[in-house]
């Protein structure tokens, strides 16, 4: 029985080098590398990266205003008081303009000191500049979502005549762009697919597969047109005149492709 046991295990110990070969046989290493490599991985000589950008503009049907007040007052508590209510009759000109509480959000408070600089001459007749405390500043600014676009020149007049006496800027978008982004993010794709396919037609290969693909988009908002330009140089309008032009999303695509005879 004890001769049995030891003829099975230099059975397997025999079949064991035949088994590891026929292993090794799914994998090749190449000269002078000590590297495994499975025979269906992807080499780097035969892949193809390509950068792809397209932009798909469209008319805007959201405007965003930055505006509010700032206020200047001996005291702290005095220019608080002015800023708070100028401010106030900012709201009630923006709820008057149609503008949803929803839209307005406050993005900007502050209460700073401002100084002068006067020259005084020193016992040495020398003159210096002297800090000396001239007042205080109090801003209060408020970002606004206007959705009717038709009114926008109306809203920023109602917001001058309320009080509101600084503007940041003002801005155009796209309040639902899930289309257009999909739309800029299919031509990005085809002018990817095109392009491997020109270079691997000029290498004598052709494309076998995509391997991977990443991707990022962003607002790129179009210049004013000309003739609006001229309309804001024109002067007295009944109500301010103000463009939007047109806002893009322009989608930037990567892609890998593997290549083969």
């Amino acid at each position: 029985m004890k001769h049995a046991t030891l003829s099975a295990i230099a059975l397997v110990l025999a079949m064991a080098p035949a088994a590891c070969a026929q292993g090794a046989a799914a994998y090749t290493a190449p000269a002078g590398s000590t590297q495994m490599y499975h025979p269906n991985s992807i080499q780097p000589e035969t892949t193809l990266q390509i950068s792809a950008e397209a932009r798909v503009d469209r008319a805007p049907d959201i405007a965003f205003i930055t505006a509010g007040v700032t206020e200047e007052r001996a005291t702290a508590k005095e220019a608080m008081a002015a800023q708070a209510a100028a401010m106030n009759g900012v709201f009630v000109a923006l709820r008057a303009a149609g503008i949803a509480d929803r839209d307005m959000q406050t993005s900007g408070l502050s209460l700073q000191p401002r100084y002068d600089y006067v020259e005084t001459a020193g016992r040495d007749g020398m003159k210096r500049g002297v800090q000396k405390l001239a007042g205080y500043v109090a801003s209060n600014q408020v970002t606004v979502r206007v959705r009717d676009l038709a009114r926008l020149g109306d809203t920023l007049d109602g917001l001058v005549s309320a009080g509101g006496n600084t503007l940041s800027g003002v801005s155009f978008g796209i309040d639902d762009d899930k289309d257009v982004r999909n739309e800029a993010r299919s031509k990005a794709m085809k002018d990817a697919i095109a392009k491997a396919e020109l270079y691997a037609a000029a290498a004598g290969l052709r494309v076998a597969r995509i391997v991977t693909i990443s991707e990022g988009y962003e607002y790129s908002p179009q210049p004013m047109p000309q003739m609006a330009r001229m309309a804001m140089a024109d002067g007295m309008m009944e109500s301010t005149p103000v463009a939007g032009g047109e806002v893009g999303v322009t989608a930037n695509v990567s892609v890998l492709f593997e290549l083969t005879k």
